[in-house]
């Protein structure tokens, strides 16, 4: 399995898994957005122009992935440091 690209803002308490190559910038052209009731808060899949899934963001973060997820990210709140 590859390694994954995941960014962590503390403040904002929020996460975003990235699910493409880090060295190229893909466009979201579509974002689906995840029944907030059915999963206890807000987690949208984003989606390219060929309908690939590309990335996940997920808000309270804290309370949706596993701490180890959250402490190897890279920090992107400015109280954080970057450990990606």
């Amino acid at each position: 399995m590859a390694d994954l690209r995941v960014t962590y803002d503390k403040t904002a308490n929020a996460a975003y898994v990235y699910l493409t190559d880090p060295q190229i910038r893909t466009r979201s052209s579509r974002m689906y957005p995840c029944d907030p009731v059915e999963v206890g808060g807000m987690i949208n899949l984003d989606f390219d122009e060929q309908g690939r899934l590309i990335g996940i963001e997920v808000l309270a973060a804290d309370s949706k992935l596993p701490e180890y997820v959250l402490e190897s990210s890279e920090r992107l709140d400015a109280g954080g440091a970057s450990t990606g």
